[in-house]
């Protein structure tokens, strides 16, 4: 049964509460998600939360690259626990039912650090920029007060985002059905539910979520132009090796969460697949964040050095 509640000129009924389908239709446990969730959460917090400690204790890695990385790292924690718990909960215990508050709350987080995470990316393109080509400013350009002035500036866009899309989102009529074919509240699907006319709400997902990753991918972009032009003209072909590998990692991470993201927010609405969207959003609710902190000690010779030093893994990442 939906839960509904009578509009005050009308006879039409407004939803008060929706129900998650996640990935099958009815009530009942879906143990297979449930045991894939878990298993990505737990490597993720794992991951995330390790990477940001090993940062901090080390003295070594307290320059303006490993700030980045350790926010990062944050970051993926937090937007994957605004979502797979919650998940992981309806799938065993089949309670497939989330309130109109508790689905505005989720989705503002999680719109808040997906487009903060964006701009953090940018700000790290930023920074490799200036240490491959501006070195001799280095010190000055990324100086503290600018990086921290960097990342509140990313959490400011991403929150502005944030209060927009929730706000047209969840100020629409929503009667009728109540189900949600998704695991968590994202815009797509509600537009879907809403009975009202959501041509304007689809309109302005597109325009703001093309703005963020036009503007952030060209920032990112034009560093990276210039760093590919200023490595080109480095004569050492070790000199070389060692600048791009400390722009590798994040040039992977950066490919898979705009590939992802672009996929599922600047495409029209009439182009997109629920089923397919559902698979593309565990990619970059999930394992995205499961994967980063992989990519950055993996490929980066100072963090598995730290790790040896504060935890004595780094058998585990040779």
């Amino acid at each position: 049964m939906s839960a509904v509640e009578p509009w005050s000129d009308a006879n039409d009924t407004a939803v008060t509460e929706f129900i998650l389908l996640g990935f099958g239709r009815g009530p009942g446990l879906q143990m297979v998600p449930f045991v894939t969730f878990l298993v990505i959460y737990a490597i993720t917090v794992l991951g995330n939360i390790t990477l940001v400690l090993t940062i901090r204790a080390d003295s070594h890695l307290h320059i303006p690259m490993y700030f980045f990385i350790m926010n990062l790292s944050l970051l993926d924690f937090c937007y994957s626990s605004t979502i797979a718990p919650r998940a992981m909960v309806s799938f065993l215990t089949g309670n497939q039912t989330i309130s109109f508050m508790a689905c505005a709350t989720q989705f503002f987080f999680f719109a808040l650090f997906v487009s903060t995470e964006a701009f953090i990316l940018a700000a790290m393109a930023y920074d490799r920029y200036t240490a491959i080509c501006n070195p001799l400013l280095y010190s000055a350009a990324m100086s503290k007060p600018v990086c921290i002035q960097l990342m509140v500036g990313a959490y400011i866009c991403g929150s502005l985002n944030s209060m927009v899309q929730t706000g047209f989102t969840f100020t629409l009529h929503f009667c009728g059905s109540n189900e949600i074919d998704h695991f968590f509240c994202d815009v797509p699907p509600l537009l879907n539910l809403s009975c009202t006319n959501t041509y304007i709400n689809q309109m302005v997902l597109f325009a703001l979520s093309s703005l963020i990753i036009v503007t952030t991918a060209l920032i990112i972009l034009i560093s990276y132009a210039y760093i590919i032009s200023a490595v080109l003209q480095t004569r050492s072909a070790a000199g070389r090796r060692k600048t791009f590998s400390t722009c590798t990692s994040h040039i992977v991470v950066v490919s898979i969460f705009y590939g992802t993201v672009s996929f599922m927010y600047a495409q029209p609405s009439w182009l997109a697949s629920p089923d397919r969207s559902k698979v593309v959003s565990v990619f970059y609710t999930l394992v995205i964040p499961m994967l980063n902190p992989f990519i950055y000690s993996l490929r980066n010779k100072d963090v598995k050095e730290a790790l040896r030093r504060t935890t004595g893994w780094i058998q585990v990442l040779k």
